[in-house]
């Protein structure tokens, strides 16, 4: 089946596309699994190409408007309303490969009522799988130096503590805009500044609220477990904090950790690498940055599996947000 055969066509562009195909260089009968289906854009390129997807969103939207791919899909593609760190449990052999986009979803940004963005009014939410702790319930609760840490670790701000003061002080906070104004009056924002303030805070709660960091962290485990030998790994990512991890999770995996010195060689590793044939970042040109700019902030990394058993070893969150 093409992708252009498909009902449906995706209301979002997905971000390095033909960059992350050619990574993955899926074949006919070859089973692809698409970590963060979201509006479903990879998920079609790889359907095109004749591979089977295996295909995980933990946002009940995304899965429900999905469903109209997957039964126009003939049965190659299976899609899973879980948290991709858990793909593991839903697949029954090794795979060929594995996309990750990492972060918030331009759909999800997009929506108002999900509270995601201070972009338009909505209310204080921001749950990707619409469960659990809001950011309404966060700000609300949490005291003010474990809101000064979320803001500095996710969001790098460095005013976080007068940040995290103001949010204590204007409780209680219930709708995106209003938390937006507080952080702007607390920042001396100006109307003419060219970034708006709001914009760190915002992605640190985003975070925190859906264990962003944590899920990737497991998720890459996940994914070195379940790729084949020769099986290939892409991840986009949208932030400093993400690229980092994935980064420093291929570095080690592939058998060079940094050496203690820059005029010292870097130090093998004792153990026998996970991946090869790591490839350098790759960022959007210029083609697709003038039609798509989110695609401005978006990293890719990848790699290929080896034939050698997957580390035990966790990734260290505390290395990436120091």
């Amino acid at each position: 089946m093409s992708a252009s055969a498909t009902p449906l066509n995706a209301p979002h562009i997905p971000v390095l596309l033909e960059e992350v195909v050619a990574a993955l260089a899926p074949m006919a009968g070859q089973t692809m699994v698409d970590a963060t289906f979201g509006a479903g854009g990879y998920t079609r390129a790889l359907l095109g190409t004749g591979a089977r997807v295996i295909a995980f969103d933990r946002d009940p939207q995304a899965v429900a408007s999905g469903q109209a791919l997957v039964d126009a899909s003939d049965g190659v593609l299976e899609l899973v309303h879980a948290d991709f760190s858990t793909m593991e449990q839903a697949l029954d052999a090794p795979v060929d490969g594995v996309v990750m986009d990492i972060g918030v979803s331009s759909m999800q940004l997009d929506q108002a009522d999900r509270g995601f963005s201070f972009q338009a009014d909505g209310p204080l939410d921001m749950r990707m799988s619409q469960e659990g702790l809001s950011a309404a319930d966060f700000v609300n609760e949490a005291d003010g130096g474990e809101i000064a840490d979320v803001l500095y670790q996710y969001g790098e701000e460095r005013q976080s503590r007068r940040v995290a003061r103001a949010i204590v002080a204007a409780r209680p906070i219930t709708r995106t805009g209003d938390l937006a104004n507080v952080i702007r009056k607390a920042l001396g924002h100006r109307p003419h500044d060219k970034k708006d303030p709001a914009t760190r805070a915002f992605q640190a709660i985003r975070i925190h609220v859906n264990r962003e960091l944590g899920e990737l962290a497991d998720g890459l485990a996940a994914a070195e477990r379940v790729l084949k030998p020769g099986g290939r790994l892409a991840v986009v990512t949208f932030h400093s904090l993400e690229d980092r991890m994935v980064k420093r999770f291929l570095r080690d995996r592939s058998g060079a950790a940094p050496s203690a010195s820059r005029h010292l060689p870097a130090v093998k590793a004792t153990r026998t690498p996970s991946f090869e044939n790591v490839g350098k970042a790759v960022r959007a040109g210029e083609a697709e940055l003038a039609r798509n700019p989110r695609a401005r902030s978006a990293t890719l990394r990848t790699a290929w599996r080896t034939a050698a058993p997957a580390w035990d070893q966790p990734i260290e969150l505390e290395e990436v947000v120091a």
